[in-house]
């Protein structure tokens, strides 16, 4: 059985400590306690507060610096005496994002970079005896930005107040975590170096099956979730076989269908590989040469920038034509392959995962998707209203459809949705037609099919007061609420009253359906799983209500409208 010791600390180092959230609120105040316990690879201390444990900054892998860069992860090296886990760890290495001040650091967390990145962060109501779910947290970003330490993702109340443990992780990110080298020629001790990233998520999870206990958590119960490009982790790990067992059951919230229904093709992953290494000068069989790089030199490289590691580098491979290599940036295209091995499939296409068909699923997304969260001189965000001619012209943009199509579009929308202003329906068109909303009827609609497990969508269309209402229910914005941190969280969500009454009930669902595979509680309306009849949908808002397929109307005509654009009868 694993030890644990407890240190009353009074007036030292920790005595007064407070966590502040972005909002400014303190979270704990006074004498704060020490808490050390034990893992395997030694012990370590984390800091007791306001009726919760913190443990920031774990390992759960060796550096993966040169000389191991590129290379799979590892579990890292013992330690002896006691490892203090006080901080947040390090982000991987990632191009830079400019967020609105609303998004906060959601998508591309805060700190210090390293390759030295694999570490975990764990809260807990209480360490020692306890058999408490877990919820392991992916953050969002894509694959190419992001960290499990961002404010919005701090799992303080969750713990405190739902009896869970909650682990946000972080992992390699774009050409750091998703350089295909094992697809190139030459690719001898890099032969494995595919999918590191996802791999690095198992590894971690691997770290919660051997730990967990020993933080009051229930390896036998672990809930998987994640929003955005983690979401789109989530997903992939419904198809990767190796994570099989590992937990048991996920949540898929606003994910992007190529990084979530599909992945790349190796003839994709290996195109995108060469393209880079032909801005760094490497030719094929010659990949040591990227562990003498600066970190920052690789990132220059990915993104495009000037010099010899910028977007006008020749493509060095014998025989290739003198023209430039793949233009631009380059940090969206490193996302996992299928490689036949860690990834047999797509996860979703042509079918949800037969091997992952047993595990309970809760997905969906938020109305207003599209409001441009990254555009912060977008004139979105100066915009109060449009008239009908405008509004005509953004759904033709959305649609690609000429007057009278979008004049048909528009009247059902207006017709469902009467007190909406030009702006929102303009936005919520949008937003319907985009991946982030099509993706999750897709994934719930082939997981269904199985017939092996429950299926739960969500609908969440509650708005954002701030910025004269512009922010609308932007990307992002069910995130203060699942994690019931409103308060610290006012930067996106504002300080209106209704706001804590909605966080009890959506935070609560989540913990049951991570508790027993069903996110009933009393606080909710009876919700029925999603099938492809009814299409049972829980809307959050003031008043969460549950709704056969709502905005039914709608889906079907921008369906059909995009069938017809593809070609499909």
């Amino acid at each position: 059985m694993n030890r644990r010791t407890f240190l009353n600390v009074g007036a030292g180092a920790l005595a007064g400590t407070a966590w502040v959230g972005r909002a400014g609120r303190v979270l704990a105040q006074g004498a704060s306690q020490s808490v050390v316990v034990d893992t395997a690879a030694g012990k370590i201390r984390g800091l007791r507060q306001n009726g919760a444990t913190m443990f920031k900054g774990v390992p759960y892998g060796a550096t993966t610096a040169p000389p191991r860069r590129f290379m799979p992860s590892v579990k890292p090296q013992p330690w002896a005496g006691v490892r203090d886990t006080l901080e947040l760890g390090p982000r991987s290495p990632q191009p830079v994002r400019i967020m609105v001040p609303e998004m906060g650091d959601t998508l591309t967390g805060t700190g210090p970079t390293s390759e030295d990145c694999l570490r975990l962060n764990v809260w807990t109501p209480a360490t020692g005896a306890g058999r408490r779910p877990v919820m392991v947290w992916l953050h969002g970003g894509g694959f190419r930005t992001g960290s499990g330490g961002a404010v919005m993702f701090d799992g303080h109340e969750l713990a405190r107040k739902h009896d869970v443990v909650v682990v946000t992780v972080n992992h390699r990110l774009n050409v750091f975590g998703f350089l295909d080298l094992g697809g190139l020629p030459g690719a001898g001790q890099y032969g494995e170096s595919t999918n590191l990233g996802m791999r690095d998520i198992v590894l971690a999870l691997e770290w919660v099956r051997d730990n967990i206990a020993a933080f009051g958590g229930n390896a036998g119960n672990v809930t998987v979730f994640g929003q955005s490009g983690g979401g789109g982790k989530t997903s992939m790990l419904t198809a990767w076989p190796s994570a099989k067992g590992l937990f048991h059951r996920a949540i898929i919230q606003s994910t992007l269908s190529d990084t979530a229904v599909r992945a790349l093709t190796r003839e994709d992953s290996v195109r995108v590989a060469e393209a880079f290494l032909a801005r760094l000068g490497i030719t094929p069989g010659k990949y040591d040469q990227l562990q003498t790089l600066p970190m920052e030199r690789v990132l220059e490289a990915l993104v495009g920038g000037t010099g010899p590691a910028g977007e006008n580098a020749r493509d060095v491979r014998p025989g290739a034509p003198n023209v430039p290599a793949l233009a631009g940036d380059l940090s969206l295209r490193f996302t996992p392959v299928v490689d036949g091995k860690w990834l047999p499939a797509h996860p979703y296409d042509p079918a949800a995962p037969s091997f992952s068909a047993d595990i309970p699923l809760l997905c969906g997304s938020v109305e207003t998707e599209s409001v441009p969260y990254q555009g912060v001189n977008d004139p979105y965000w100066t915009t109060s209203e449009i008239d009908a001619a405008a509004l005509r012209e953004r759904v033709k943009r959305s649609l690609m459809v000429g007057d009278a199509e979008a004049d048909r579009v528009i009247a059902v929308y207006r017709k469902n949705r009467p007190s909406a202003s030009n702006m929102d329906l303009a936005t919520i068109v949008a937003s319907d037609n985009g991946v982030l909303r099509t993706s999750e009827y897709t994934i719930a609609e082939r997981k269904v099919a199985l017939a092996k497990a429950p299926v739960y969508m969500y609908y969440f269309n509650w708005y954002s007061p701030l910025r004269e209402g512009r922010v609308r229910c932007m990307h992002c914005m069910e995130l203060p609420f699942v994690f019931d941190h409103v308060d610290e969280t006012r930067f996106m969500v504002g300080d209106g009253a209704d706001r804590q009454a909605l966080a009890d009930k959506m935070s609560a669902a989540w913990v049951a359906f991570a508790r027993a595979g069903n996110p009933n509680h009393s606080g909710l309306p009876a919700w029925k799983p999603f099938t492809t009849s009814e299409r049972a949908t829980m809307v959050f808002n003031s008043t969460p209500r549950l709704v056969n397929d709502p905005y039914g109307e709608e889906r079907q005509l921008l369906e059909t409208i995009r069938k017809r654009a593809s070609g499909v009868s």
